[in-house]
């Protein structure tokens, strides 16, 4: 199955490999909801025309793609690298620095220790010591048992995560559980010499979620981790970055990361 890349700014400048929908969506009622909920329709598009000014950035809807083509039983961090090295492949870009945020933040750390490509890694939204590997698996199982639902005429409040409906197939729940099924062995720890690239991490500070029953009271704990080690991880080489008060949706706003991460990736690699 295919997967769309857009390649945008200088071509002689250093690339970025960026897994965002870089199209502006058109305005209308699913754009709206999304902005209800806190979330950025046209993030992707905005990213993209940042980071280009003075990088060659290569941008491709990775989310949006396993949601089409759902893999239940094979979306593992093995396949997703392979997919990335893939799309740098196809762009032509033999090295390149990486951004991404929540669980492709995450697939930054398992990019980085599978490949010596790496120019550059900025992880967001996800810790790269004590990453919630064991939480996330609650969730994503909890999310998968009640995918499937009929959602017609239940009423939610904006904003009420608890009382939401899982609108997403079984076979696209599934991949994630499968996904974090397969690192409830991976020792974050272990591998951070492994990572020889600059390395920055970029956390909300007010971004630790505790999901209700449905969702097993699982706690992700982002900032908590990041908070706690940050010592640590400046030893280890990575640049820390916490944006006090902000939650996980708020913390991966273009406003708060473009100022952040385009002048650390400006130099790294210029």
């Amino acid at each position: 199955m295919s997967l769309d890349f857009e390649v945008s700014g200088p071509k002689d400048a250093p690339t970025l490999l960026l897994p965002v929908n870089p199209t502006a969506p058109a305005e209308g009622p699913e754009t709206e909801q999304m902005r209800a909920w806190g979330a950025d329709p046209a993030l992707g598009h905005t990213l993209v025309k940042g980071f280009s000014e003075r990088f060659r950035v290569i941008a491709f809807d990775y989310e949006g793609h396993v949601q089409a083509n759902p893999r239940p039983d094979t979306l593992t961090a093995d396949t997703i690298v392979t997919d990335l090295l893939a799309i740098a492949d196809a762009a032509g870009a033999q090295t390149f620095a990486y951004y991404g945020y929540s669980w492709l933040g995450m697939i930054g750390l398992q990019l980085a220790i599978r490949t010596d490509r790496l120019a550059a890694l900025v992880m967001g939204g996800f810790p790269p010591l004590d990453g919630p590997y064991a939480a996330m698996l609650q969730v994503t199982e909890a999310t998968h048992a009640m995918a499937g639902a009929p959602t017609e005429g239940k009423q939610v409040e904006v904003g009420d995560w608890e009382s939401t409906e899982v609108a997403l197939s079984k076979e696209q729940t599934q991949q994630f559980a499968t996904l974090y099924r397969a690192l409830q062995t991976f020792d974050d720890h272990a591998v951070q010499d492994r990572i020889s690239c600059p390395r920055l991490c970029l956390v909300g500070g007010a971004d630790n979620i505790t999901y209700g029953p449905r969702w097993n009271n699982a706690h992700v704990a982002i900032a908590s981790p990041v908070a706690s080690n940050q010592v640590v991880l400046e030893d280890l080489g990575w640049t820390v970055r916490i944006l006090e008060n902000l939650d996980h949706m708020q913390a991966m706003q273009a406003a708060q990361i473009l100022p952040i991460v385009e002048p650390w990736l400006a130099s790294a690699l210029l």
